[in-house]
């Protein structure tokens, strides 16, 4: 579930670049997003077990749920903001740095040092990342110091993000605790963005089609997926799962944006999934172990 969290949040940058092709920001992207998905995991949650839910909504998980919800949603803004200024490739290519922010946010504050596999692996992915980022050809060094810091504030927003989502609303089914973090998200994002998406939005026919589309591909189905399956196997597992993004952006921006893929680039993706397998393998059988 993890996994397919992360494949459809990795076809995003693509999908958002061709929102830009028609006149669109990161702002009223990042917001329609987040509230089309409150709203439809809200109808979700209507037709759920409703004795359950409302139990689980009550006191200090539900305000918990909705900070959590603010990560992700500042998240999604600050890395569609970041696309702005520098290239996709780039963009994900930081945004993959989350992998050790979210080990070492469970290092400090949670004491859960990582052992010596998990930092191989990590150490593994980062190589990958720099492969299959294409950082070796010297024009893709070219960047805007703003697109950077953007994007380096996304992956640290997601890290926490991912830690957070690992520990908080444990007790709470998936239909609500989804529900509540898309509301967060799409708080959050207004509240930062209000002037703009008030003043200067383009609510269309062409706008709601993208709109439901990034919504459902891009934020609705990936946080039921990311709120029922994060917490049951940790945020380090987690994180480093979620680099699964990286190689699926690249292809899709392969497919749908037609740019072209170097052998290096190639060999960098291969090298990324072949250590999420290995650490997904090395984990299911110390499970069974253990059971």
């Amino acid at each position: 579930m993890v996994l397919l969290g992360g494949i459809m949040y990795g076809t995003m940058s693509s999908f958002v670049k061709l929102s830009y092709a028609s006149g669109y920001h990161a702002a009223e992207i990042a917001f329609s997003m987040s509230l089309i998905s409150a709203v439809l995991l809200g109808v979700a949650l209507l037709f759920s077990n409703r004795k359950i839910n409302r139990v689980k909504l009550r006191g200090k998980s539900a305000i918990s749920l909705l900070l959590v919800g603010s990560l992700i949603g500042l998240t999604n803004f600050l890395y569609y903001l970041s696309v702005s200024y520098i290239s996709a490739s780039l963009a994900i290519v930081i945004l993959m740095q989350f992998t050790w922010f979210s080990l070492l946010l469970e290092w400090l504050i949670f004491r859960q040092r990582p052992g010596r596999l998990e930092l191989a692996i990590v150490l593994f992915i980062l190589v990958g990342t720099v492969m299959a980022g294409n950082l070796f050809q010297a024009e893709a060094l070219s960047f805007s110091w703003r697109g950077m810091a953007f994007a380096l504030a996304s992956s640290f927003t997601y890290a926490v993000y991912i830690v957070a989502n690992s520990r908080v609303g444990k007790e709470v089914k998936w239909q609500s605790k989804s529900t509540l973090i898309m509301i967060g998200s799409a708080l959050i994002i207004f509240i930062v963005n209000a002037r703009t998406i008030v003043s200067d939005s383009h609510l269309n026919y062409t706008f709601l089609l993208w709109a439901v589309f990034l919504a459902a591909v891009g934020t609705t189905i990936p946080t039921a997926l990311f709120a029922a399956s994060i917490p049951k196997i940790g945020a380090a597992t987690s994180a480093i799962l979620m680099t699964v993004e990286f190689p699926v952006a690249v292809l899709c921006a392969y497919i749908v944006l037609h740019e072209a893929i170097s052998p290096v680039q190639i060999a960098g993706i291969i090298m990324m999934l072949a250590s999420i397998a290995a650490m997904n393998y090395y984990k299911s059988s110390k499970t069974k172990k253990e059971s």
